[in-house]
C-alpha cells in the first residue's frame, strides 16, 4: 500500500518538472524566433537589440494567445523570467574590463558616476511625486534611462521582485527615447547644433544614450574614434549596475524593516543581490584576460540569448490592461528623464570636459 502512495506522490512531482522543462523550452524556441527577427536589416539598423524585440513579441504572445500554452508550462516561463535572469545579468559583467574603462580616465567615469546618480534620483522623484507611480515602477523607469537600458531593468527587476507589467513600461520608454536618440543626437552634431569635440561627443554619447547598441549606432555616424569613447563611457554606466543594485537592495530591506511585515520578518537582513556581486567577479575575470577571446565571445553570445529568453519570458507574464493603467505617466516620466539626459547631460559632459581638460 505504501509503494502505491508513493508512486502515486511522485507522478505529481513528476509532471510538474515536465512541464516546468517544456516551458523553458517553448521560451527557448520563442527566444530564438526573436533573435533572428532581430538580426533583419530593418530591426538591426534601429539598434533595437533582441531583449527589446523579446519583450514585444512575448507580450504580444501573453496577451493574445497565452491560452493555448499548458498551465504546466507556467513555471517555466516563470523560471526564465526569475532565475535565468539573475544568472544572465551576472554574465553580463564579461563585456566590461577595468582596462577599458581606465582608458577613458576621471573626465569617463566622472560623467558616467554624475549621469547615473542624478538621473536615478530625478527619476524616482518624477516618477513618484510628480507622475504618481509606484516606487518600483518609478525606479525600473529610472534606472532603464540612468544605466543600461533593458538589462538594467531586468537587473532591477529581479531586485525589486516587482510585476512583469512595470518592467515592460519601462522597456518601452528605452525603446522609444533611446531610439529617437540614434537619430537626433548625429544629426545635432553634424549640423552644429551640439559643439562638441570627438572626446566631448563620445562622453555625451555614452553617458546619455539608454543602449549599448544604440550608444554604437549614433556614435559610428560620428567618428570611429568617438564611438570608442561612447562604448568604453556605456560600459562604465553598466559598471556602476553593481554599487546602485547594491545601494537600492540596502534601502529596499530598511523599508520593509520599516512596516510591520518586515518587523515580523526579523530585522538585520540586508537584500544583498547575489547577480549583481557575480558581475563584479566576472568583470574581474575578464579584466584579468584568463579566458580566450573566443571563450568570452559565445559566453557573451549565449548570455544574450539567456537575457532574450528571460525579457521573452517577462512578456509572456504582462498583461496590457496593467500597462494601460500607469502607461501615459510612465511615458511622461521617461520623457522628463530624456529631457534631463539631453540637458543635463550636455551641461555635465562640457562641465567634465572643462575640469579634466
Amino acid at each position: 500500500m505504501s509503494t502505491v502512495q508513493s508512486a502515486q506522490s511522485l507522478a505529481p512531482a513528476a509532471s510538474s518538472t515536465r512541464g516546468q522543462l517544456n516551458g523553458i523550452l517553448f521560451v527557448a524556441l520563442f527566444a530564438a524566433a526573436v533573435t533572428r527577427l532581430a538580426s533583419l536589416p530593418a530591426i538591426a539598423g534601429l539598434g533595437i537589440s533582441p531583449l527589446i524585440v523579446g519583450i514585444v513579441a512575448g507580450a504580444i504572445y501573453g496577451n493574445a494567445l497565452r491560452h493555448g500554452m499548458p498551465d504546466s508550462w507556467a513555471a517555466g516561463v516563470n523560471f526564465s523570467a526569475r532565475k535565468l535572469l539573475r544568472i544572465a545579468v551576472a554574465f553580463f559583467g564579461l563585456r566590461v574590463s577595468l582596462q577599458e574603462i581606465a582608458q577613458v580616465g576621471m573626465s569617463g567615469f566622472t560623467v558616467s558616476v554624475l549621469v547615473v546618480v542624478s538621473t536615478l534620483a530625478i527619476g524616482t522623484w518624477a516618477g513618484m511625486k510628480l507622475m504618481k507611480l509606484d516606487r518600483d515602477t518609478a525606479l525600473l523607469t529610472a534606472a532603464g534611462s540612468a544605466i543600461c537600458g533593458a538589462a538594467a531593468v531586468l537587473a532591477f527587476e529581479s531586485t525589486l521582485q516587482s510585476k512583469p507589467h512595470k518592467s515592460a513600461m519601462a522597456v518601452g520608454s528605452v525603446v522609444l527615447f533611446g531610439t529617437l536618440s540614434m537619430f537626433l543626437y548625429p544629426l545635432a552634431l553634424n549640423a552644429g547644433w551640439l559643439h562638441l569635440d570627438t572626446l566631448g561627443a563620445g562622453l555625451f554619447f555614452g553617458g546619455t544614450i539608454h543602449e549599448v547598441a544604440q550608444v554604437v549606432g549614433a556614435a559610428s555616424n560620428v567618428s570611429p574614434e568617438a564611438t570608442h569613447i561612447a562604448t568604453i563611457v556605456k560600459m562604465t554606466r553598466v559598471m556602476l549596475l553593481v554599487p546602485v543594485l547594491l545601494v537600492i537592495g540596502f534601502w529596499i530591506n530598511r523599508s520593509r524593516n520599516a512596516s510591520a511585515e518586515g518587523a515580523a520578518q526579523g530585522k538585520g537582513k540586508i537584500a544583498v543581490p547575489w547577480f549583481a556581486l557575480g558581475f563584479l567577479a566576472l568583470v574581474v575575470v575578464n579584466s584579468l584576460n584568463v579566458l580566450p577571446d573566443v571563450a568570452t565571445s559565445t559566453i557573451n553570445t549565449l548570455d544574450t540569448f539567456a537575457l532574450t529568453m528571460a525579457m521573452t519570458a517577462l512578456g509572456m507574464e504582462t498583461r496590457i490592461a496593467q500597462i494601460r493603467q500607469a502607461g501615459p505617466r510612465a511615458l511622461a516620466t521617461g520623457a522628463i528623464l530624456y529631457a534631463w539626459l539631453v540637458f543635463g547631460g550636455l551641461a555635465i559632459t562640457l562641465g567634465v570636459e572643462r575640469l579634466f581638460g
